[in-house]
């Protein structure tokens, strides 16, 4: 990864790309492995190695991802890494052109199936974890009254905290602190509704 800060997405082209479902659950997969091959992605997602190959390019073209170093001696193996610690939408990029904001939605869409298709496996396998992993999962539900700058500030110090529990956790990991270490997946909605 050649940022620690999240890149933001602006341009329709992109926003395009990053919301094919494919592309998504590939570049999610990716940000977890930190590097990976196509074939090694292929596996993970069930997809042949020529798609996920084809997928990948999209995705570099876009600068979504890029080549990473060999991590094998095997130099027909390409090697990729996200190229950003993450990505962001933020509606003020979106709200002036049609054509962007149909391109989040789908976007938003396309992130909601997947992350609803992770809890509900979870949920559909929950037994095979063990006691201590059931009893730290978390799923809660919050209903405040905020305004629409409270909401902001709170999104903030949560994006803040979590970065700070993953950057630990990544440089522990660095550090050979792999023990009992699993992927835990932290989904957050905030948003104003009408009862």
């Amino acid at each position: 990864m050649t940022s620690s800060e999240h890149r933001r997405i602006t341009d329709l082209g992109t926003l395009k790309a990053i919301a094919h479902p494919l592309r998504m659950r590939l570049y999610r997969a990716l940000f977890v492995a930190r590097t990976a091959t196509a074939s090694q992605l292929a596996e993970q997602v069930d997809e042949a190695v020529s798609l996920v190959s084809y997928h990948l390019r999209k995705l570099a073209e876009h600068g979504l991802i890029e080549e990473a170093e060999p991590q094998s001696s095997d130099g027909r193996e390409r090697w990729w890494q996200p190229s950003s610690y993450g990505f962001s939408i933020h509606d003020e990029d979106l709200r002036d052109a049609p054509e962007l904001a149909a391109a989040g939605a789908a976007f938003g869409r396309t992130i909601d199936e997947q992350r609803k298709q992770m809890y509900a496996r979870f949920l559909d396998e929950r037994h095979t974890w063990s006691e201590e992993w059931r009893a730290a999962s978390v799923s809660s539900e919050w209903l405040p009254r905020l305004t629409a700058a409270e909401l902001a500030s709170l999104g903030g110090e949560l994006d803040a905290l979590l970065r700070k529990y993953d950057q630990a956790a990544r440089a522990a990991e660095a550090a050979g602190d792999t023990e009992g270490r699993e992927n835990v997946a932290v989904h957050l909605h905030g948003f104003p509704y009408r009862g």
